[in-house]
C-alpha cells in the first residue's frame, strides 16, 4: 500500500489488474488479487463500508494505457482508502467501456496460475491448445508441431460473492482531471511514480 503525506486519501495499487465480466444482469468490474485472504480483508475492512451510491470509478486514458481509479465515502473513515492502477488498454476494457450502460457490479477476484497437473484435460493453455494436447513427460510442452509452447500455463479467476452496485462511472481525458477531485488527487500524488 502506498501512503502519501501529500494526500488525505491513502492510495492502494497492490492488486494485479482489473478483469471485466459480461454475463450478469450488469457488467462486473473485478480488481484481481493473488491472495484470497488479502482480497477478503480489503473487502471487509474497506469496501464493505462504502455506500453504493458514493462509489466512484474513473478511467483516464493516456495513449495505449489507462488509469483505473476507484474511491468512495465510507461509513468507517479511519480504514478508508482509494485504489488505482495503470493498465494497458485491452479488448475487454474497450468492451466494458462501450457496454456498461452507466452501471456495473464491483466484485473482487482471485487470479491464480494453473499448471498441467492442476487442470482438467479440456482446460486451455495460454497457447490456445487443450491440456490433453500437452506432453506430461516432456516438461508439459505442446504436442502441436506449429506451436512453440514449451510448458502448459493457464489461469483461473475466482470471484468473491459479495458485490456493490456502481452507478458513478466516468471517463476523462488527462486535460480534464482537475475537474474531478478523486482523479486529481490520485494523479497528483501518484503520476510521477507510475510514469
Amino acid at each position: 500500500m502506498r501512503l502519501s503525506s501529500q494526500s488525505p486519501i491513502p492510495w492502494f495499487d497492490g492488486f494485479l489488474g482489473v478483469a471485466y465480466r459480461y454475463y450478469d444482469l450488469r457488467m462486473n468490474l473485478v480488481p484481481l488479487f493473488e491472495d484470497r485472504q488479502e482480497a477478503t480483508n480489503l473487502w471487509h475492512d474497506t469496501i464493505y463500508w462504502w455506500l453504493d451510491p458514493s462509489i466512484k470509478i474513473r478511467f483516464v486514458e493516456s495513449g495505449d494505457k489507462y488509469w483505473f481509479i476507484m474511491g468512495s465515502d465510507s461509513q468507517k473513515p479511519d480504514s478508508n482508502m482509494s485504489f488505482f492502477k495503470v493498465l494497458a488498454k485491452s479488448e475487454n476494457y474497450e468492451r466494458f467501456k462501450k457496454g456498461h450502460g452507466g452501471e456495473a457490479y464491483l466484485r473482487l477476484g482471485v487470479y491464480s496460475k494453473k499448471s498441467l497437473d492442476g487442470v482438467k484435460k479440456d482446460a486451455l493453455c495460454n497457447c490456445g491448445h487443450a491440456a490433453e494436447d500437452h506432453d506430461e513427460g516432456d516438461g508439459d510442452a505442446c504436442l502441436y508441431n506449429v506451436c512453440n509452447c514449451k510448458k502448459f500455463s493457464s489461469f483461473q479467476v475466482n470471484l468473491l460473492r459479495r458485490k456493490k452496485t456502481i452507478t458513478d462511472i466516468g471517463y476523462l481525458a488527462e486535460d480534464d482531471v482537475k475537474d474531478d477531485p478523486l482523479v486529481w488527487n490520485c494523479m497528483y500524488v501518484n503520476k510521477g511514480i507510475k510514469d
